[in-house]
Parts: C-alpha cells; structure tokens; sequence
C-alpha cells in the first residue's frame, strides 16, 4: 500500500500486530534525533540520560545565551558522552537575520486584541501595551499596509498566549502602526518577530554568527552549523569560504531553510548545502496552514533523491508541558519518517521543556515504529530511477551494495573510507541495516573504499568485500 511519497509496507499490516509487545532492537532508531541543550538539559546527568534515550546530535543556539553558557553546556555533554561511551556530534545553529523585541523592563506586557501598537527601533523607549521597541531599523521601509507581523517568545509554537499577531495599519517615519489581532501577554527580556514573506535586508550571516564561528566553532571544532534563514545558495558558499579561511572546512553546513525565498530556492540551496533543515516553525508563518504539508512532502524528496539528509523541526511542541504528544504529533513524526526523513530536531522540547529525556525517548520510539514499516524496496527503485542509466562507478558499487545486503538481510554494511563519500552514496539507498563507516587517515591510505557487507546466519557469518574508487570529484 503506497500513495505519493509514502513509503509503506507493499503487504498489509494486520491491525492486531500493533497490539503485540515491541520487539527488543539491537540498535536505536536509525532516524537521527537532534537535541537543542538549554536550561532543562544543561546537566551532565540530564544529557547523560539523552544520549541514553537516543539523542545524535546536540544542537547548540547562538539566538540565546552567550558563548560562555555554551561552552559549560558543552563541557557537561563531553563529560557525559564519555560517561555513556557515545559520541555526538556538534551544531552550531546561527542567528542570521533575525529581528528581536526588547522588553527592558522584564515585566510581562498585556496586548489586548482590537488595540494598536507601536513597533519603533528605538530601543530608548520603554517598552509597553502601546509601543514595542525593536533591534532594526529598517522595518518601516520594507512593510507596508496590511502585511502580517508575528511577536512570538524563542522557540514558539505559535500556540501560546505569548504569541501575537499584527496586521500593520500604516507607517510613520521609521515607525511602523500596526493592528493587535489577539490578546496576548509577552513576558520575558526578547521576543522574535517575524515578517510573513518579506525580504529583511540584514546579511544571513551575520557579524556575531562570524565572531561566534571563529571563536567558540574554531575551538571547539564544530561538525556541523546550521545557517539559519538561508534564502540563496550565495548564503550557503559565503559560509563555505568563511569557514575555510578559518581552517574549518570539514565542518558541514546544514542550510536552515524557513522562509518563502529559501523555498523559492530551494534546489539551488541543496546542491550547495550538506544537507537541509526544514524549519516548519517559520514556514507555518510564512505559508498558509494548508500548504505546509506541501513544501515538507516535496522538500524531503529532493533530499532523497539527491543523497543529502534532511531533518525536521518542530514535531512534539505539546511535550514542553506534557509527558506525552498528542495524537496527531505522534502520527506526525511517524509521517515524517515514512516521508523519507533522515532525522528530527527537538528545540524547546529540551531546551526548555519539562520532559527532555521523554520527548527524545518518545521521538525515538515512534521512529524506530515506523521504521518497521518504511517501504524501503520501493526507495531503493526511485532513487535507482532518478539516478539513470549509465551509472557512474561509485553510484552503482553502492546501488549493488545495499541490494546486496537486502538479498542476504545483512545485519550491517561496514565502509572503509576516507573521505566519507562512499558511506553517504550508500546510505543515500537507504538501506534497512545500519552503515557504519570506518575512517582512514588519508596519507598512504589505499586509493579504493571497500564496502564489507555482514550477513548473520546462526553462528556463521558471509562477507562479501567490494572496492569502489572514492575519490571526490
């Protein structure tokens, strides 16, 4: 049973297996799950119990708190990972063009619907009911009558009564007026505002994600960074160079794709990123509700078929307050994963939410469920479509691979390598069995990657050694 681009099982499940036991798994779901480390996951015994549940990566967000808080932060999960004998990668998420509401006083600002407000850049004023002062100050000169505005705390879910919506009635001088379209109540020192499909003319990466990256990054050498609000491919190769001059060009670069022009984009931005962040918080601002499912569905096929992970965000918002997800949160990752997604970011869940432990358990639990039912058969034959014939010589060592591994259900395919490329050609078929890669140094390395492929019978086991040039190109 298929329809678009789920990948289900082509036989019927039958209802009653969903009440049987789990089946114990030798390894965790191979869906990634990103964790956002914050206040709720700041210890080393709460990320120790992370990693523990499922964790992959730890994401670290520059938009709150200084280097300094990170940097403990990250010294908590070295200490945990050692603990728990795991590794986990580094992300650093960017701020980027990002304009902030700054409420001085710190006291909580009632806005009651049917009122106006003032958005001013001044940040001299004090902040009220009637006038919210803001960190640009060119917003006027980029609004006009009748666009949407939306005030929402770091990591909204749009949902609570700390998220506004307002429609600007006109502008004045560098002041924009706008209309309150629902009471809400802000309370905190900043606020995120958010312009529904309107170009912000502030640079992607911005003089402190720069300060940032050649500091704290260069220290710590970060894996991956995830550049918030791409909206070219010019932003991603302007990282590029940014991070070679700063002796960080193995670092990878996750491009954060959130807004209208990131969509419109969107193939230029994959065939120079990494790999793709589909931030569905923003992107329910700038789309219709109706249209969100849309730029999801078409976005993680793209990625499948170009071989570049893709991760999701916002899947369990309900579990900042609650120990389970709702229905239909469940369902959603589920979804995702039978979408083709390769991982899933957990951001106020575990920053800041009651229950950070739980929602990655839990996260990781409906992936692993899912998994059980990914078509992977059907996957195999689209990506083997949309690559064509004549092949080149590592697309089809690692196509023949994985089909190898399928035919033999191999326990796991092992990849000596040392540039990484063959392992990610293989993983691109997504094969139902974890890859694990091997990594050589490259100095008097053989100049062929061989892919081991175990196949476990009773005691016994096959191995089959195939050799694949892994040159990059």
């Amino acid at each position: 049973m298929q329809g678009g681009n789920h990948m289900l099982l082509e036989e019927p499940v039958r209802l009653a297996s969903v009440l049987a036991p789990a089946k114990p798994k030798v390894f965790p779901s191979l869906t990634k799950i990103v964790g956002t480390l914050g206040p709720n996951s700041h210890s080393v015994e709460v990320i120790e119990e992370c990693l523990t549940a499922g964790m992959s990566v730890a994401r670290f967000d520059f938009s709150w708190k200084d280097a300094t808080y990170h940097q403990e932060t990250l010294d908590n999960l070295r200490k945990a990972a050692q603990n728990v004998k795991k590794l986990c990668p580094i992300m650093l998420d960017t701020v980027g063009p990002e304009i902030q509401v700054h409420n001085s006083t710190g006291g909580a600002i009632e806005l009651i619907g049917g009122n106006h407000v003032t958005i001013t850049p001044d940040l001299s004023k004090a902040p009220s009911a009637d006038i919210l002062p803001i960190k640009f100050g060119d917003l006027a000169k980029v609004v006009k009558k009748g666009d949407t505005l939306f005030i929402g705390q770091y990591l909204f879910t749009g949902s609570e009564t700390t998220s506004l919506w307002l429609e600007v009635t006109e502008t004045s001088g560098a002041e924009v007026i706008c209309y309150v379209k629902n009471t809400a109540t802000l309370s905190g020192p900043i606020f995120t505002l958010h312009v529904s499909q309107v170009h912000i003319s502030m640079p992607t990466l911005s003089e402190y994600d720069k300060q940032v990256i050649s500091t704290w990054g260069l220290q710590n050498s970060v894996d991956i960074i995830s550049l918030s609000h791409t909206r070219s491919s010019e932003d991603v190769r302007e990282l590029r160079a940014f991070l070679k001059s700063h002796d960080l060009q193995d670092t990878q670069i996750y491009a954060k794709v959130e807004n209208a022009e990131g969509l419109e984009h969107f193939d230029e931005i994959l065939q120079e990123a990494d790999g793709i962040i589909i931030s569905r918080g923003d992107l329910g601002i700038d789309l219709p509700p109706e249209r969100v499912f849309m730029s999801q569905k078409t976005g993680i096929h793209k990625c499948n078929m170009a071989g570049k992970p893709v991760i999701i965000t916002r899947v369990v918002d309900s579990m900042i307050d609650n120990l389970r997800p709702t229905r239909a949160e469940a369902t959603d990752v589920a979804n995702a994963v039978l979408d083709g997604t390769d991982g899933i970011l957990l951001g106020a869940e575990t920053l800041r939410g009651q229950y950070p432990v739980d929602a990655v358990r839990t996260v990781g639990r409906i992936c692993a469920e899912a998994e059980t039912v990914y078509n992977q058969s059907l996957h195999f034959k689209k990506v083997v479509r949309h690559v064509g014939e004549p092949m080149v010589h590592e697309e089809s060592v690692a196509s023949s691979a994985v089909r190898s591994a399928m035919k033999v259900k191999a326990a796991a395919i092992v990849v000596f390598t040392f540039s990484g490329r063959a392992a990610r050609l293989i993983a691109k078929y997504r094969a139902p069995m974890p890859v694990l890669a091997v990594v050589f140094p490259r100095e008097g390395s053989d100049p062929y990657d061989r892919v081991i492929i175990f196949e476990k019978i009773g005691d016994s086991s096959v191995v089959k050694i195939i050799e694949c040039d892994d040159s990059e190109r």
